[in-house]
């Protein structure tokens, strides 16, 4: 067998695990709970972005207001009863499978969310993040104990642990994150190893309907999962903060070995369809070289948890990785 098939098994084993894994978590439910905590009624105390919170041991009715939280509770084996959309009238989620959501009900939207019609759901946890809504803390913990982290985006990992210490669940989270630790190794690894990866440098952009067109930098779920596979960075993208932004007439500044790119909104006005086939996209290294990917802007910018790093590892695998050899 060549090195490359030999690696490409090796990452579509580890693929295979991870995917497992986090089937296993989401099909569990309630079930998956260790039975000595059942019905207990016992507490623990977990330390949040607002201070100490005093949870259950096992929540049984959770509401979560934004996409990690989501991706956390899933991820473990727990149907929220109540969840925070992007958009009204979107799906929770497009990426996490649909049988785990179909009983979730809508709480508004992310940052704005329907105090009283969370309290109808009688939670008993409550999960978000201080950077979305902190104004709302003191009414969401009235209702309920509630968990804050301190923001979304590249803490991630930090996140669900959180989010797993509040749900009852920190040792299946172990678990998930060496799914998801050996996943990386694997695909670094079929992408020709460390060495190789970090000499080939990636670009994240984003085309947004009545925007500016990002390039994604360092301190976002896109760079964390880029700086976890090891891969080199344009400079101008090595950075901290969130994003370049950058108008049509300076997309070379978007220019790496390897770019994959995503859509919010209509292509024509978020002027994908102009950049694409325009002369400076044509002439970038990555266009060049065949090496630019389409991808799921969905998953991409909201799949914010293990499960939606997983995909994201898997459309890197598919797309660039099939092209390497």
């Amino acid at each position: 067998m060549s090195t490359r098939h030999t690696r490409r098994a090796g990452a579509t084993a580890a693929a295979t695990a991870l995917a497992a894994l986090s089937l296993t978590a989401c099909g569990g439910g309630d079930s998956d709970k260790p039975s000595d905590k059942a019905g207990s009624g016992a507490t623990h105390t977990v330390r949040t972005a607002m201070g100490e919170v005093t949870v259950k041991d096992d929540p049984k009715r959770v509401v979560v207001l934004d996409t990690d939280a989501l991706d956390s509770a899933i991820t473990l084996g727990i149907t929220p009863v109540g969840a925070t959309t992007s958009v009204a009238g979107a799906p929770f989620s497009t990426y996490l499978p649909p049988d785990t959501l179909k009983d979730i009900k809508p709480v508004g939207l992310i940052a704005e969310p329907n105090l009283e019609a969370i309290a109808a759901l009688e939670p008993d946890l409550i999960l978000s993040s201080k950077v979305r809504d902190e104004k709302n803390y003191r009414p969401l913990s009235a209702i309920a104990p509630t968990v804050f982290t301190e923001t979304t985006g590249p803490n991630w990992r930090a996140n669900f642990t959180l989010h797993a210490a509040a749900l009852g669940r920190a040792a299946e989270a172990k678990t998930i994150a060496a799914a998801y630790d050996t996943r990386v190794t694997s695909l670094t690894t079929a992408l020709g190893g460390p060495a190789a990866v970090k000499e080939t440098t990636f670009g994240f952009v984003r085309f947004v309907e009545g925007a500016d067109t990002r390039l994604y930098l360092n301190d976002t779920f896109v760079g964390s999962i880029l700086s976890d596979l090891g891969v080199g960075r344009p400079a101008n993208q090595d950075k901290t903060g969130f994003s370049l932004d950058v108008s049509p007439e300076k997309i070379d500044q978007a220019d790496a070995d390897v770019i994959f790119y995503s859509t919010y909104g209509d292509a024509k006005k978020a002027k994908e369809t102009t950049v694409l086939g325009g002369p400076l996209w044509k002439n970038l290294t990555a266009a060049k070289r065949n090496q630019t990917f389409k991808v799921d802007d969905n998953l991409w910018m909201l799949g914010i948890g293990y499960t939606g790093a997983g995909k994201v590892l898997d459309e890197i695998d598919q797309t660039y990785g099939g092209t390497t050899g």
